[in-house]
């Protein structure tokens, strides 16, 4: 089984935390199970929806190619989903998005949940996510760490950076405690790979969600059951195919942009 896990991250500049989101996950994945984890170039760090927009499309470009290449499963490995319903719609393979993926698992652990993110700007999104899967009333509400991307990238060296870092989640995760979130979701994927170490981690026996592992085994369970039954995407409403033009012309605007920005 080959999945195709597409981070909104640059490999030019944040190939530290790449290579070791490709080390985590192949690490992690079933037996026979190879992930490719991609990049976009520039990667979202314009925070705005613009930016999500951008990235979006890259991303379609990034789908398509997973597929023709044969991978079994795409991964929009960017909490925030920008561009998953156009996937899912687009392509034959499975697609999954972190950001769906960890709220919906959130609610077998518990009835109410809260998300933890490292930049404010992005709540208004989070809350926007939510609702389209309907679970609004279970989300107590998205805080925000203020975290810059450099800082949680030293805690991974450096342990009196990894306790201050944890420190700040668990003192930042507890105001949605205090609102009765049973369950802690960190709205992104560095923090869940710098904490994937932890074990039961919980913040006032609240469980905290490791996003990223919940994403890898749902896009295996997707192309496995694919495979064995055909299992696949609705197309009778929301994921309805695109017709071949539509796709076409989409491909053709992206590849005239390559071409104006060379």
């Amino acid at each position: 089984m080959k999945i195709w896990y597409q981070s909104f991250t640059d490999w030019s500049l944040h190939a530290s935390y790449l290579n070791r989101l490709d080390s985590y996950l192949n690490e992690h994945a079933a037996p026979g199970t190879q992930i490719k984890v991609a990049g976009l170039s520039p990667g979202d760090l314009a925070v705005h929806r613009i930016s999500e927009v951008r990235c979006s499309i890259q991303a379609l470009r990034c789908a398509a190619d997973a597929q023709n290449q044969g991978y079994d499963a795409f991964v929009i490995g960017h909490f925030q989903d920008s561009g998953l319903d156009e996937a899912r719609a687009m392509l034959d393979i499975p697609v999954i998005g972190m950001g769906e993926t960890s709220m919906l698992y959130a609610m077998t652990l518990g009835r109410r949940f809260g998300l933890v993110t490292i930049d404010p700007l992005f709540a208004d999104w989070h809350d926007f996510q939510a609702a389209r899967i309907s679970l609004e009333d279970r989300m107590v509400g998205v805080v925000s760490m203020s975290t810059p991307p450099q800082r949680l990238l030293d805690a991974f060296d450096t342990p009196k950076a990894y306790a201050a870092i944890m420190a700040e989640f668990v003192k930042t995760a507890e105001s949605l405690t205090n609102c009765r979130a049973e369950v802690i979701i960190p709205a992104g994927g560095l923090f869940a790979l710098l904490s994937a170490g932890e074990q039961s981690f919980k913040v006032h026996d609240a469980a905290v969600l490791n996003p990223i592992l919940v994403t890898l085994r749902a896009a295996e369970t997707a192309a496995w059951l694919g495979e064995l039954n055909g299992t696949a995407a609705s197309r009778a409403g929301a994921f309805a195919k695109p017709p071949a033009q539509a796709v076409e012309e989409l491909m053709a605007l992206i590849a005239e942009g390559a071409r104006s920005s060379s």
